[in-house]
């Protein structure tokens, strides 16, 4: 029995939009801001929340929008390094030009330093934990200790009035 209607796939009124489905809400704009974004250390979902849409479609964008995906690689990849740097200076220490402005007899004098910013040993510490995390961290790794694994030892108590006498006391 055959009613004569042919099941098509997609909406057959939809103009360039194959699937059928809602056309993107994607515009080619969006990996400039998202880049932006990533630069300031925003999250996918962060980024999505900025520009009104869910991390799934922030996600699927990026797999469909090359532009896109590679925009918040770069981005993040940038952030990323800025901070790495910015913590590898703070370990190690460094110094910059600084001014300081006095008044002499009333009148405004600049005068040119260099300022010293001493190293830190925390940021030094994380750098290390991160960078060569089986020399450095927290506890010691089983796998890479030198120290012996102490022997198992069982202790027996035994009642000494039983010994004694081959019966316990009542």
């Amino acid at each position: 029995m055959s009613s004569g209607f042919k099941f098509q796939k997609g909406n057959r009124y939809s103009v360039g939009n194959r699937g059928g489905g809602r056309k993107s809400m994607y515009k080619p704009e969006y990996a400039k801001i998202a880049h932006k974004l990533c630069l300031l250390g925003k999250t996918d979902a962060e980024i999505g929340d900025i520009l009104g849409f869910t991390e799934v479609t922030i996600n699927e964008w990026k797999k469909i929008h090359p532009d896109f995906g590679l925009a918040l690689i770069e981005g993040k990849e940038i952030a990323d390094a800025n901070v790495a740097s910015s913590l590898y200076h703070r370990a190690i220490g460094w110094q910059q030009p600084a001014k300081k402005i006095m008044q002499n007899n009333g009148v405004p004098v600049v005068v040119d330093y260099t300022e010293h910013f001493p190293p830190d040993t925390q940021a030094a510490t994380r750098w290390l934990m991160n960078r060569q995390p089986k020399l450095w961290r927290d506890r010691p790794s089983e796998e890479n200790s030198d120290t012996p694994t102490p022997d198992k030892i069982t202790v027996e108590v035994v009642d000494a009035s039983v010994e004694e006498h081959g019966q316990k006391d009542e």
